[in-house]
C-alpha cells in the first residue's frame, strides 16, 4: 500500500502545494484583520484557529502523497457508505446554526460532514465512472444518478445546505459530459433539463427556508429591501467597491471591523480582501487561484488512468466551481448561497477537506509515471 522512493521526491508538484500554501496564509491574514478588535476588545481567536486547521491539513496532505491513489478507488464504497451515515447523523444528533442544522460535535470539536462528503462524492463517483465503458447510454445516465447522486442531494437540500447541495449536481454534470455521453443521450438530458425546469423549480421553491428564499430575491432586486435582505449584498459591493484600485492597506479595511459586512470571515471574506488590496491585489489573488485550476487540469492530462483523470477532473472542478460562485456571490453577480472561498474562508472542516483534496491532486500527478498498480 505505502511506497515512498526518490521518484515520489523528484515528481513532487510542489507548484501547487506552494500555491495552495500562499492562498491558506493569505487567507488567515485576511481573517486576522477582518476579526481585528475595536477599541478594548479582545481579538479574535479564529485566525489561530484556522492556522492549527493548516497545520493538519498538511500534515494530512503528506500522509495522503504517501500512498497510491488506486485504494482510494478500492475503498470509494466504504467511504461513500460512511459519508451518508454521517450526513444522516446531521438530522439526529446535529447542531443548528444560523438557520442550518449541518454540524456534528464530537466532544469539544464540531465539523460539518457535507464539507467532508463532498470529497467522498468525488471518490465514488469517479470509481463509478471509471468502470463504465464511454459513451455512456440513458441507462447508465439514470443508474448513475439514482445509485449515487439522488440521496446526499436530498440529504443536503433538507439540512439545508443548498451550496453543497448544487456542488453536488453540477459535478455529476461535469463528470458525466467528461466520460463521453451518447449524443442522442446528450440531446435528451437537456431537453428534459429544459422541460423538468420550471416543476421542478417550483418543488425547488417551496423547499427553500424563508431566509434561502430571500437570498434569492436579493439576488433579483437587491434594492427591494437594501436594509434587510439586500443587506449582504449591498454591503459585499461596497466594500469591494471602496477598495479602488490598489486598496486602503493592510489592516485599514473598515467595513469587516466595523460590522458592517456579514459573514467576513466566512462567505464574504473576498470582499474583505478587496478592500485592503484593491483590485490590483484581487487580481493577484485570482491569478494564483488561475494557477491552481491550470495545474489541475494538466494533472488531469497526465494522469495514469481512468480513476486518476476523472478524480482529478472532478477536484479541479469543485475547485473552480467554488471560487466563481464565492466570488460572484461577492460581486452580485451570484446568489448568496452559502459557499466558501477555498483555502481563504474560515472554517476547520473545510481547511482539511480541500487540503486533502489537494494531496489526491498531487499524488495523482506524482504517481503518474507508475505503469502498473
Amino acid at each position: 500500500m505505502f511506497k515512498i522512493d526518490r521518484r515520489l521526491i523528484n515528481n513532487f508538484d510542489w507548484v501547487t502545494l506552494t500555491v495552495t500554501m500562499l492562498i491558506a496564509l493569505i487567507g488567515i491574514l485576511t481573517i486576522y484583520s477582518a476579526t481585528r478588535p475595536l477599541e478594548a476588545e479582545g481579538h479574535s481567536s479564529f485566525f489561530l484557529k484556522q492556522g492549527v486547521w493548516l497545520i493538519l491539513g498538511l500534515i494530512t496532505l503528506f500522509f495522503i502523497v504517501s500512498f497510491d491513489y488506486i485504494w482510494l478507488s478500492r475503498f470509494a464504497m466504504v467511504f461513500y457508505v460512511l459519508g451518508i451515515l454521517l450526513l444522516m447523523a446531521v438530522f439526529l444528533t446535529g447542531r443548528v446554526g444560523m438557520g442550518a442544522q449541518r454540524w456534528l460535535s464530537i466532544g469539544p470539536l464540531s465539523f460539518q460532514p457535507s464539507e467532508l462528503f463532498k470529497l467522498i462524492y468525488v471518490i465514488m463517483l469517479s470509481h463509478y465512472l471509471s468502470l463504465v465503458k464511454p459513451p455512456l447510454d440513458t441507462l447508465a445516465l439514470f443508474r448513475t444518478f439514482f445509485t449515487i447522486v439522488f440521496l446526499p442531494f436530498i440529504l443536503l437540500i433538507k439540512q439545508p445546505d443548498l451550496g453543497t447541495g448544487i456542488i453536488v449536481i453540477a459535478l455529476f454534470i461535469s463528470l458525466l459530459f467528461a466520460r463521453g455521453l451518447q449524443r442522442k443521450v446528450a440531446v435528451l438530458f437537456i431537453i428534459i433539463g429544459l422541460i423538468s425546469l420550471p416543476f421542478l423549480g417550483n418543488i425547488f421553491w417551496h423547499g427553500l427556508k424563508d431566509y434561502q428564499k430571500s437570498r434569492l430575491v436579493a439576488f433579483i432586486e437587491p434594492e427591494i429591501d437594501p436594509t434587510g435582505i439586500g443587506y449582504h449584498l449591498n454591503q459585499s459591493k461596497i466594500t469591494v467597491g471602496s477598495g479602488k484600485f490598489f486598496g486602503k492597506g493592510y489592516m485599514q479595511g473598515t467595513q469587516g471591523p466595523f460590522r458592517f459586512l456579514p459573514e467576513k470571515h466566512t462567505d464574504f471574506i473576498f470582499a474583505v480582501f478587496a478592500e485592503e488590496w484593491g483590485f490590483f491585489g484581487s487580481l493577484i489573488l485570482l491569478l494564483l487561484y488561475l494557477i491552481l485550476i491550470v495545474r489541475g487540469l494538466d494533472t488531469v492530462r497526465k494522469a495514469k488512468d481512468d480513476f486518476g483523470r476523472l478524480l482529478a477532473l472532478g477536484i479541479t472542478a469543485m475547485f473552480f466551481i467554488y471560487f466563481f460562485v464565492n466570488v460572484g456571490m461577492t460581486l452580485g453577480l451570484m446568489p448568496v448561497v452559502g459557499i466558501p472561498l477555498p483555502f481563504m474562508s474560515y472554517g476547520g472542516t473545510a481547511l482539511l477537506s480541500n487540503m486533502i483534496a489537494i494531496g489526491i491532486l498531487i499524488n495523482i500527478r506524482t504517481r503518474r509515471f507508475e505503469l502498473f498498480h
